[in-house]
């Protein structure tokens, strides 16, 4: 899975790293999460929808690790 798409929507939508963080309280542990592309819950992906008022496949993307 990838959050690639997560970036450029929040530049879109002009949502700073700041914001995510200090306005809508995710934490710093999911935030780095969501860089490292690792796992995240359906309820912080529904959250990040939310926020950015985007559908999903404008948050994150799957990409097929194992190739």
């Amino acid at each position: 899975m990838s959050f690639g798409p997560l970036w450029k929507t929040m530049k879109e939508k002009n949502v700073s790293t700041y914001k995510l963080l200090n306005v809508y309280g995710f934490s710093h542990g999911t935030y780095n999460s969501l860089k490292q592309n690792r796992n995240v819950t359906l309820q912080t992906i529904e959250q990040l929808c939310k926020i950015l008022q985007c559908r999903v496949e404008d948050v994150v993307e799957y990409v097929d690790d194992t190739e």
